[in-house]
């Protein structure tokens, strides 16, 4: 039977139809930027002394986070955005993984470019890892990353590249030797990366995460003369290390736009802790990092993409950097863990929909021994906040009758190991109203228990007897 004209036509339309209804939506290349220790304040638009033109300009076009959380030092903050998980599961809530550490992010984690390489993503980590070193299972090639380029520890030298006298730099996790300043090498390899790279046969996930301005302070001559008239030096060189970065990021996102790839980016950046005061600064919040209080723990952030994403909006909800990871799968059409019951919470609501219900009932900030704190709504419990770590090893373990007891007993009051704070009136965390919210209180402390009762046993923070830097980290015999 032959078709009519007509009917031959309406075919073809309804086929076309249905074969494009067939096809996913085109997937989005993933841009994330990770500074260290840059406070809530060491940014432009809160700054009259810090100048990011581009950072400003990017947070403009997009949603800025205004109660965004990570944890209080480094380490835990990228394991919180690798896995969507608290750190406290991992057994990564304190502190940082040291050199001669042998352990990194558990083995058993599936990790964020692990699934999005799965999901047909090409995934590349350029900057710092953090995450493991003392073996080769635990270095961002076998966790995901296609591509490696940069450095494993902290403090790493920005123009030897060294730490403790052994080479910290590498690229697809083998020995790099080559001259530079860190931030500018970063950016150059993100950007190389950006322009060779084929989007029409994969999108791309690409991890920029710097190490500026995390100490050593050191910038470069024509950067600290930009801000000659900052007295104090280490001051200076730390407003001169993020200047530095923001031009950096500059030129990422200027090679985005000439590859007409702008609109099809979703860009994120967040710092990953508080800065050290007097140093950095966080503004009005209170401590610094590697506090449990609001300036070591809630962070400059943002998220643009033109066309997805509204320009100029403030969003007030509080979030938390493990949001990200289930956030950036759904876009990315990956699988979760079947297995694994994630912290993290799909954030998108929040960014588009200035209506949107609170993406979480509460957030863990931290659950340590000894020490730790919870948001719920307004209201933040705070456990022992003035406690402090030395050498990795906690301090003495209060039991929760202890905690209580010591706010109703008057006589015990200047201990402030429990604290309550309504956030609404008092983001500075100065007015603990644990004795006047004693209902509050015990309602947050059983939320609090049920999260530190679940925790993970502490992994690392022990000493290697005579360890002697190798010649190069990360290389094994």
């Amino acid at each position: 039977m032959r078709l009519s004209t007509l009917s031959l036509s309406l075919l073809l339309c309804v086929s076309s139809v249905i074969v494009h209804a067939a096809q996913p939506a085109g997937l989005p290349n993933i841009l994330f930027i990770l500074s260290d220790d840059q406070g809530f304040a060491d940014i432009g638009y809160r700054s009259t002394e810090v100048r990011t033109p581009h950072l400003d300009a990017l947070a403009a076009s997009g949603v800025r986070l205004e109660q965004f959380y990570v944890q209080p030092v480094c380490t835990p903050t990228r394991a919180a955005l690798m896995t969507g998980r608290y750190p406290m599961r991992l057994g990564l809530q304190l502190g940082v993984i040291k050199p001669e550490s042998r352990h990194g992010l558990p083995l058993s984690a599936r990790t964020l470019p692990q699934a999005l390489r799965e999901a047909g993503y090409f995934t590349a980590l350029c900057g710092k890892w953090h995450l493991g070193n003392g073996a080769p299972e635990y270095l961002p090639t076998a966790r995901g990353f296609d591509h490696q380029y940069g450095f494993y520890l902290g403090m790493t030298d920005y123009f030897t590249r060294k730490r403790d006298g052994g080479l910290d730099w590498h690229r697809g996790d083998h020995a790099l030797r080559e001259d530079g300043y860190v931030t500018d090498l970063i950016a150059n390899e993100a950007v190389s990366l950006i322009e060779k790279h084929d989007t029409a046969a994969k999108p791309f996930f690409l991890y920029v995460a710097f190490s500026a301005p995390h100490t050593p302070l050191q910038a470069t001559d024509e950067w600290l003369a930009r801000f000659a008239h900052i007295a104090d030096q280490k001051r200076r060189t730390h407003v001169a290390m993020i200047a530095h970065m923001d031009a950096a990021i500059g030129r990422i996102v200027a090679t985005l736009e000439k590859k007409d790839l702008r609109e099809k980016t979703l860009i994120v950046f967040s710092s990953d802790n508080g800065a050290n005061l007097p140093v950095g600064d966080n503004g009005s919040l209170r401590d610094q990092k590697g506090s449990i209080y609001e300036g070591g723990v809630r962070v400059p952030a943002f998220a643009t993409w033109p066309g997805r994403l509204p320009a100029g909006r403030l969003v007030q909800q509080p979030l938390h950097i493990a949001d990200w990871h289930p956030t950036l799968l759904r876009l990315a059409n990956a699988k979760a863990d079947p297995v694994v019951k994630l912290d993290g919470r799909d954030l998108w609501p929040a960014l588009v929909d200035p209506k949107a219900k609170p993406i979480h009932d509460e957030i863990l900030i931290n659950a340590a021994p000894g020490t730790g704190a919870l948001r719920r709504g307004k209201w933040k419990l705070v456990l022992n906040g003035h406690l402090k770590y030395k050498g990795g090893t906690p301090s003495p373990d209060f039991s929760w009758p202890d905690l209580l007891r010591s706010e109703k007993n008057p006589a015990d009051a200047s201990q402030q190991r429990t604290e309550l704070f309504n956030l609404a009136t008092d983001p500075s965390e100065k007015n603990n109203l644990a004795v006047a919210h004693p209902e509050i209180l015990r309602d947050l402390a059983g939320r609090y228990q049920a999260y530190a009762s679940a925790a993970s046993p502490l992994v690392g923070g022990e000493s290697i007897p005579d360890f002697k830097p190798p010649r190069v980290w990360g290389e094994f015999e």
